[in-house]
This record gives structure tokens, sequence and C-alpha cells, in this order.
């Protein structure tokens, strides 16, 4: 009976070991988690203390002044922002787009995340056209080469008729995706932006499945 009885405690007092054991690395990582999420609440990188605007390196900063991104010339680019409101902002606030945030039809920085703001800026047709730039309506010399994936960048509905230069650049972005995710053929018989000036390509689409 005492051996059997010696065993029993040695096993459970193994058992105890175990679990104390268990226990403490519990508890180390624990505290290491803790110190971990401590160490993220202290003060902000250099380049987000406080007062520092809001942009892309400093997305919770509350203070947005789009003037200071307005009057640096071709300085900024659409990732330098928080969020597409806030590249819409510096748009309204130089209509010029010296930064050439404008994605077609005065809207800026399509793909940026929200909040957002979508109503459309009368942009100048004469600033922040690059010479690499697509033809658009923005851009909208007969001499420059257009890309109908330009248009498809965005996913749907990212572009309007009024973002081309011509009916015949609307048409070969349908022609390209027939799904028509920019909705340039409302009406479905496969052409797209009829108003448009020319020059014009009225040759209809098969139209894709939306």
């Amino acid at each position: 009976m005492s051996r059997l009885s010696g065993s029993r405690a040695t096993r459970w007092g193994a058992l105890v070991l175990g679990a104390a054991v268990v226990a403490l690395i519990v508890v180390a990582l624990t505290r290491g988690g803790s110190d971990q999420a401590a160490a993220a609440r202290k003060a902000d990188p250099e380049w987000c203390t406080p007062g520092t605007q809001r942009s892309a390196l400093c997305p919770h900063g509350k203070e947005f002044d789009a003037k200071e991104y307005a009057t640096h010339g071709d300085a900024f680019e659409c990732v330098n922002f928080a969020s597409q409101a806030d590249a819409q902002a510096v748009l309204r606030a130089d209509p010029g787009d010296p930064n050439r945030l404008d994605d077609g039809g005065g809207v800026a920085c399509r793909g940026l995340a929200a909040p957002r703001d979508t109503t459309p800026v009368v942009v100048s047709r004469q600033a922040g056209c690059g010479p690499g730039d697509p033809r658009s309506a923005r851009c909208p010399q007969a001499e420059r080469p257009f890309d109908a994936r330009y248009f498809l960048r965005y996913g749907n509905d990212a572009y309007d008729c009024a973002d081309f230069a011509a009916q015949a650049d609307a048409q070969a972005v349908l022609r390209f995706a027939p799904a028509d995710p920019n909705r340039l053929d409302d009406d479905g018989n496969g052409i797209a932006c009829p108003d448009l000036p020319g020059p014009k390509d009225v040759k209809p689409v098969r139209r894709g499945t939306p």
C-alpha cells in the first residue's frame, strides 16, 4: 500500500509541477503581449507627432489643410493622402491640379479609401496634364495615345462619359470590356456615350453580362 501511495504521490507531484510550468509560460506570454501592446500605445513616430497633418503616414491625425498640398507644384501623389476625400479637398482648393490628382471628370484619386468625396471639380484642362498621360477629357489632344485599360483600372463605375475626349474613345473602352463596368452604355444598345463629340465609332458592341 505504501508503494502504491508513493507512486500516486509522485505522479500527483509531477502533474502539479507541470501545471505550474504551464502557468508560468502563460503568464510570461501574457506579460509579453501586454508589453508589446503598451509599446504600441507609446508616443507616435517622428512623422506623426501631435499637430502633424493627416496623411497616409499619419492617417489618424485630425487636422488637414488642403492648401498646404496645393502650393508646392507637382509635389504630392495619391499615395500621400489618408483618404480620397482629402485628395479631393486638395483638388478643390486648387482646380489647376498642380499635383495631377484628377483621375478624370474632376474626381481625385478614385482608388483611395473612404471617406469619399466624388462631387466633381471643374479642373483646368491646361494644368495637371503630363507628357505621358493618355488622351482624356483632361488631355484631349488628338495626337495623344489612348489606352482603354487606363479607364478600367479602378473596377466598377469609376469613370463617366465626361471623362473622355471623344465618343470613339469611350466606345473603345466598351469594346475592350463589353460588360461595361463604367456604365457607358446605359441603354444597352452597344454604343457608348453617343452625345460625346467626334471622332465617333458607332459600330455596336455585343454586350457582355453586366
